[in-house]
This record gives structure tokens, C-alpha cells and sequence, in this order.
């Protein structure tokens, strides 16, 4: 009897672990993430030449520069499009 009860409350809580980690597995960035961030201002964490990082809204993303241009570390620029998997950003004057 005892048995049984130990066995129920250790599938009870498998159970709940493994919906626990399917719920987890399925959270991601939305697929209209890029969109909405086109325009936004950014500052350059890793210097552009003509690929490298920048910060927008808490984010990390990968970017290029508009005209291929190098972008020093630190600098604001705007973000105007995506190309491939790359946010495309200019500097601001």
C-alpha cells in the first residue's frame, strides 16, 4: 500500500517536470521580433567593419553596417533594416 502511494507521487511529479520543460523548450523570440525593432537606436558593443554587434533594447544583435563602412564600439547608430540574419544600422549624425 505504502508502495503504491510513493510510486503515484513520483509519477505525479515526472508528470510535472516533464510539462515543466515542455513549456520551457517552446519560448523563443517572436518571428516578429526584427520587424519591430527597424528604426530603433542602438549603441555598437563590438566595432562594425562591416559586421560585428550592437544593443538594442537589452537585446544583443548581430549587425552590419549600411554602406560597409567600419562603426567604432560605442557609437549610436539606427537600425533600417535586416538582411540575411543581420540587423543593418547606420550611424547617427
Amino acid at each position: 500500500m505504502i508502495l503504491t502511494i510513493v510510486l503515484a507521487i513520483i509519477a505525479l511529479f515526472a508528470g510535472l517536470i516533464a510539462a515543466l520543460l515542455a513549456a520551457l523548450s517552446r519560448h523563443r523570440k517572436s518571428g516578429s521580433r526584427a520587424v519591430k525593432v527597424i528604426g530603433e537606436f542602438a549603441t555598437v558593443e563590438t566595432g562594425l567593419n562591416p559586421e560585428g554587434t550592437v544593443l538594442v533594447s537589452g537585446e544583443l544583435w548581430c549587425a552590419k553596417s549600411a554602406d560597409g563602412g567600419a562603426i567604432l564600439s560605442g557609437l549610436r547608430v539606427r537600425v533600417v533594416g535586416f538582411q540575411d540574419h543581420l540587423a543593418v544600422v547606420e550611424a547617427c549624425s
